[in-house]
């Protein structure tokens, strides 16, 4: 992911004169199996508010636990957690829809 958040930034440094992620809406969703969960959300949210983005954020941290492939759907605070993410995401796009009107 680091990868290519970084490769990212450098396109868009190098092919636009106008930044081609500013205004736009970003949230940072990590799914892990114990550690690192924290750090990536910060790696992700530091690229978009470097980017001019507005960043959603949720009740908690979204990330969600798990250690194999469909485990995260038994951490019912995680997917609260993106459930409410979803909500505010769609809060604001709309918001952005009619001030655009």
């Amino acid at each position: 992911m680091q990868a290519l958040l970084e490769r990212a930034s450098v396109v868009t440094d190098m092919n636009s004169s106008e930044n081609l992620f500013a205004h736009k809406v970003g949230a940072a969703v990590t799914a892990a199996r114990r550690g690192g969960a924290l750090s990536a959300l910060d790696s992700m949210n530091h690229f978009f508010m470097l980017q001019n983005m507005f960043v959603v954020g949720s009740s908690y941290w979204p990330m969600a636990y798990g250690q194999m492939s469909g485990d995260v759907q038994s951490d019912g605070e995680g997917l609260e957690t993106m459930r409410n993410l979803g909500r505010n995401m769609a809060y604001l796009l709309k918001a952005l829809d009619e001030r655009r009107r």
